[in-house]
């Protein structure tokens, strides 16, 4: 009698081992399902929030404007730096210049002494802009990138996809020295706002480019040598008070 309750109890065992462990592979494929949907929709709605952000910004950037900045730069007959030599160059002609660093206007600690140039009205524009935003907010702000060189943007696009070309009507503005980017990391809504604001007005006089980024929280913006010449000061005065 022991001796069938034995054998019945060894075969019986496999049946049970087995159909815990089918229970625990079904548990980990629903629960495996779970996650995957819960990363889908919190992916959508992660890209509708971002959508939505886009579009209320009234300087979000556009390819129509990538294009217009090309063309504009062209027109200038502003070179693409193509290395750190011919970089080296330009600031020894002073054709670029060095970006102050003020209590109002910071520059990020990783950008190389050498990428901290850029063409001299952009550098108006950029103090001009950190002293109107200074004297509403009492703080300052931080340029994260200035001119680059197409050997550094070949780098870029390779470790960022999202990178501008650097070659063609889609190439990077930064190559010409003429671009710059602000970082809107902590920076308040109002800030923002305000920021919004005081680039569309210059954008719609035609003295500078901006886009406003969000996959990187920043305002690229490309200025035109139109912004330091003498016949626009009195527009940029209005555009300076109005911001404040």
């Amino acid at each position: 009698m022991r001796v069938t309750l034995l054998l019945m109890l060894f075969a019986l065992t496999p049946a049970v081992a087995f159909g815990a462990v089918s229970q625990t592979r079904v548990t980990r494929v629903r629960t495996a399902r779970l996650r995957s949907t819960h990363r889908v929709r919190w992916s959508r709605a992660r890209l509708a929030r971002l959508r939505s952000m886009i579009l209320a910004s009234p300087v979000h950037g556009t390819r129509d404007s990538l294009v217009r900045q090309n063309e504009r730069i062209n027109q200038e007959n502003l070179e693409r730096i193509q290395d750190d030599d011919q970089l080296a160059g330009l600031i020894d002609s002073e054709d670029l210049v060095r970006l102050p660093e003020t209590r109002e206007l910071g520059v990020a600690q990783n950008l190389p002494v050498l990428r901290r140039y850029t063409r001299p009205w952009t550098r108006d524009f950029v103090e001009d802009f950190a002293s109107s935003h200074f004297d509403k907010f009492h703080r300052g702000f931080q340029v994260t990138s200035a001119v680059r060189t197409v050997e550094f943007q070949h780098q870029l696009i390779r470790r960022n996809h999202n990178a501008a070309a650097e070659v063609g009507d889609l190439a990077s503005p930064h190559l010409s020295g003429a671009t710059i980017d602000i970082a809107k990391h902590g920076m308040t809504r109002k800030e923002i706002q305000w920021a919004r604001q005081y680039l569309l007005e210059l954008q719609n006089k035609g003295f500078i480019d901006v886009e406003e980024e969000f996959r990187q929280a920043v305002f690229h913006i490309t200025v035109y040598h139109q912004y330091s010449e003498p016949a626009p000061m009195e527009a940029r005065a209005q555009t300076e008070s109005s911001g404040n």
